[in-house]
């Protein structure tokens, strides 16, 4: 099943990689770029690679600065088996040489700019990409623009792209308001209408909101029961409340109980 929330920690700060571990997030997301300054960026990647083989089982990625190969090939020495979220990816050519230093190391392609957004398909359809990812900070600054309306039309645009090459709906971006639950709520609500899958967290008490908005009600619980058994026969059946149901409802039943 795929990760519900997922949480950022700067690589230069270990003293917090084992509490991210244990913060309740399905994904922990170990930061090499933005969170961590240019001055730090070797001793992120020290203390990250050091970090890695001691870590708990559970599902890990690093995000990677753009255009640094020994990043890559530092943590692929570690022998984990750890994702890597690539940012600023534009184009699916992007993506060649890194995964060829990535080998079997999945990647999240960060989309972060209008030209990004226009080639997502191209880039979802890498044989390297796992996951598609929206960096909504950097979008805005490069549209000019942050209204609800731009961030729907970028979150749809990631949707189907990801849908469409199979892979696994995007998670939300990060909420930077991090005292803002309930606008993180809000938010979150909105993208899981939207389709979205998950959220990123940038701090520890933003995880439960996130699981909350995502964990599916007792109603849409017991409808997902109900469709799958008046499917059990094959084609079209009626539910006890006059609901029609198809087999095209069995995936969706089956993803609400999945979660």
């Amino acid at each position: 099943m795929n990760p519900v929330s997922a949480l950022y920690v700067p690589g230069d700060r270990p003293d917090r990689f084992a509490k991210a571990a244990a913060s309740g997030a399905d994904l922990v997301i170990l930061d090499l770029e933005d969170a961590v300054a240019p001055e730090s960026k070797a001793a992120a990647l020290a203390h990250v690679t050091a970090w890695l083989p001691e870590a708990p089982a559970m599902p890990l990625q690093v995000r990677v600065n753009a255009d640094a190969p020994g990043e890559i090939t530092a943590i692929r020495a570690t022998g984990v088996h750890v994702g890597l979220r690539i940012p600023k990816v534009e184009s699916s050519a992007d993506l060649d040489a890194i995964a060829a230093l990535a080998g079997d190391l999945p990647l999240t392609a960060l989309i972060e700019s209008a030209r990004g957004l226009e080639a997502a398909a191209a880039i979802a359809a890498h044989p390297a990409v796992a996951h598609l990812a929206l960096g909504e900070s950097d979008l805005a600054s490069d549209l000019g623009s942050r209204d609800p309306l731009v961030l729907d039309h970028a979150r749809v645009r990631l949707l189907v792209a990801a849908r469409a090459a199979g892979l696994p709906a995007p998670m939300l971006s990060v909420y930077p308001a991090i005292g803002d639950l309930e606008g993180l709520r809000a938010d979150t609500e909105r993208g899981r209408a939207l389709g979205l899958s998950g959220r990123v967290a940038v701090h520890p008490k933003q995880i439960p909101v996130i699981h909350e908005v995502f964990a599916p009600t007792e109603t849409e619980r017991a409808w997902a029961r109900a469709v799958l058994a008046a499917l059990e026969s094959g084609g079209v059946a009626t539910l006890p409340d006059g609901e029609m149901v198809d087999p095209a409802m069995r995936g969706r039943a089956q993803a609400i109980l999945d979660r």
